[in-house]
């Protein structure tokens, strides 16, 4: 395997931060100092965010369409008798399975857990017809409306497992994408066959892992032209380990996670023929304990390797740094990300990797439980990250709120990333007592500002942001290709949600989408330099993993403020090439194939 060390991001502040998690010994105990890093010269003004703001005054930011666009969903958690599963919830997916050029909406749907129970027994009804599936929905998109059609039924990929959440690629080159579902119990891969159906290829393909899976993810990690597969894997919960726990008052409650043994996450690579080989021993992912629920793949340390960040709940995160032959090592502790900066382990829900601060290397964020507040950790290039929360206005105002399908994302197309945080409880609330299901929490909406802040704008965000519900899992992607990034939500023991972004079209924007040759079909860990005529520079790369037990959109968007273009693009692929598209029309998508482009090798 060959592996070019990846451009765009210098190491500054390594040696420190590095003391700093030395510090930390166990990773619990501590508190420690940290020093800040400035702004990059290259990083946008306030130009693009007051145009936008000044575009949106008065308007909602997202609508509820789901009514309007012909979906119908509601989420089934089991039987209602406090068993673990129950609380946790599912993620969903948005991907164009029949390669017609607009998203499709995947979602992940609960089960019975206990099988002497029957559908009219739990406390919580199950609201739909036969028996719980995951379902899909076709994007009929015609002249800028939604509209959705139900087609479970003939695509073959109504699963009725516990499911949890899902990944979506190409995983065999063919130009399919196709779809793996993790649940608690067995996981699914489907095929895609091209002609609008899927078959069911676990048992040939060897990932049909029974844990409780939770997230998962498709990455090419030995760089060899083949996805692999990361799962993180959750608890080992069984019937017959269900414990009974209860709240402070006395009441009746789920279990927190540390009540049972984490279960061991897994890696499959891929082998020629569409074969997945088990290689989680000879790795070394073995050698961790954690229970995971969120996974994000990317180069944190600049050296052109693929790594692995996995959001654990409620014990140390994991960093596993790829070294290149064959094997990872977890560096979370050193790299100072496996805590947060007190040194106090986290409940890891959600993760997204980015490059938030414009200094070209990927940034961590991940979404946690109450009072502990959602944790901003920023890379110094070198794979050492420092708690940047407080810094960046996050620890307050997400303090107060338990998330999970976090997602940096550039919501109103200002050229500065922004953050969703769907929330909803996972413990009894003594403020929702009269409630049935007493954990409803609102959801939120940040705006980066080029003051290195995010500031809370919920309430002038749109009706969804008014309505407390349970929400989980959430996928990104412009759904009615208008140059803006959508959400696809799905709430716990709730309905799913279709949230139209209503501003981000309103200032200039650039779609990508890239194809693979050499590399991986998908272009999966491609990256993108977009230089703007103003001489900025933005850094993005393809993926779909992150968030929560959800995929989004394998499109890579920017958002480009005031700027009309055109722009240059540079796109280093995980092959090794480099190729320049010097005049990128903006407003628009562009396919980008990988050898098509001006080399610059």
């Amino acid at each position: 395997m060959k592996f070019i060390r990846r451009p765009g991001c210098q190491a500054k502040v390594g040696l420190a931060v590095a003391i700093t998690a030395l510090s930390l010994g166990g990773g619990c105990g501590e508190d420690s100092s940290q020093e800040s890093v400035e702004m990059p010269a290259d990083a946008p003004d306030a130009s693009g965010a007051v145009a936008a703001q000044t575009a949106s005054a008065g308007d909602a930011i997202f609508v509820d369409v789901t009514q309007q666009v012909g979906i119908e969903f509601h989420h089934f958690i089991g039987n209602g008798k406090y068993y673990f599963p129950e609380i946790m919830g599912s993620g969903c997916g948005v991907f164009d399975y029949d390669n017609d050029g607009d998203l499709d909406v995947y979602a992940l749907q609960g089960a019975l857990l206990d099988p002497e129970e029957k559908l009219g027994d739990p406390v919580y009804p199950y609201r739909g017809q036969g028996v719980p599936r995951n379902r899909l929905w076709r994007n009929d998109l015609e002249q800028g409306t939604l509209r959705f059609t139900d087609v479970t039924e003939q695509s073959g990929v109504g699963d009725a497992g516990y499911g949890m959440g899902c990944a979506v690629a190409d995983y065999d080159n063919d130009g399919f994408l196709d779809l793996y579902v993790t649940n608690y119990g067995p996981n699914v891969l489907y095929h895609n066959n091209g002609d609008g159906t899927f078959t069911d290829v676990t048992a040939g393909a060897g990932v049909g892992n029974a844990l409780w899976g939770a997230s998962a993810s498709f990455s090419d990690l030995n760089n060899d032209g083949l996805l692999d597969i990361y799962l993180a894997n959750y608890v080992d919960w069984r019937l017959s380990l269900d414990r009974e726990c209860y709240s402070s008052t006395g009441i009746r409650d789920y279990c927190a996670p540390i009540t049972y043994k984490p279960a061991p996450d897994a890696l499959y690579f891929q082998r020629p023929g569409g074969r997945f080989e088990d290689v989680s021993s000879a790795t070394g992912i073995d050698r961790g304990r954690g229970n995971g629920l969120g996974v994000c793949c990317a180069d944190f340390n600049c050296d052109g390797k693929l790594d692995i960040y996995v959001a654990n709940d409620g014990t140390e995160n994991f960093m596993w740094i790829n070294r290149g032959d064959g094997t990872f090592e977890d560096q979370a502790l050193f790299g100072g990300v496996a805590v947060n900066d007190g040194g106090t382990c986290e409940a890891g829900m959600g993760v997204s990797a980015s490059d938030v601060d414009g200094d070209g290397d990927e940034d961590l964020f991940l979404a946690h439980l109450t009072r502990e507040t959602s944790t901003l950790y920023l890379n110094d290039g070198g794979g050492f990250f420092r708690d940047a929360t407080t810094e960046f206005g996050l620890a307050t105002i997400t303090q107060k709120f338990t998330s999970f399908g976090s997602r940096w994302f550039d919501y109103d197309s200002d050229g500065l990333l922004d953050l969703f945080n769907p929330n909803g409880e996972v413990y009894w609330q003594q403020s929702a007592a009269d409630d049935p299901y007493p954990y409803q929490q609102l959801n939120q909406l940040f705006r980066g500002t080029a003051e290195r802040r995010f500031q809370d704008v919920s309430a002038v965000a749109g009706p969804p942001f008014a309505v407390e519900e349970v929400s989980r899992g959430a996928a990104y992607g412009d759904l009615d290709n208008d140059g803006d990034i959508d959400i696809i939500l799905l709430n716990n023991n709730g309905p799913l949600r279709v949230l139209r972004n209503e501003v981000g079209s309103r200032l200039h924007w650039l779609a990508l989408q890239l194809r693979g040759v050499r590399s991986n079909r998908s272009a999966i860990a491609a990256r993108i330099a977009l230089k703007l005529p103003n001489g900025r520079t933005y850094w993005r790369r393809v993926h779909s993993d992150g968030s929560y037990c959800s995929a989004s959109d394998l499109r890579v968007h920017f958002g480009l403020g005031e700027q009309s273009g055109p722009v240059e693009g540079t796109v280093y692929w995980p092959s090794g090439l480099v190729e320049k598209w010097p005049n990128l029309k903006v407003d628009t998508q562009v396919d980008l194939i990988e050898g098509q482009g001006q080399s610059l090798q």
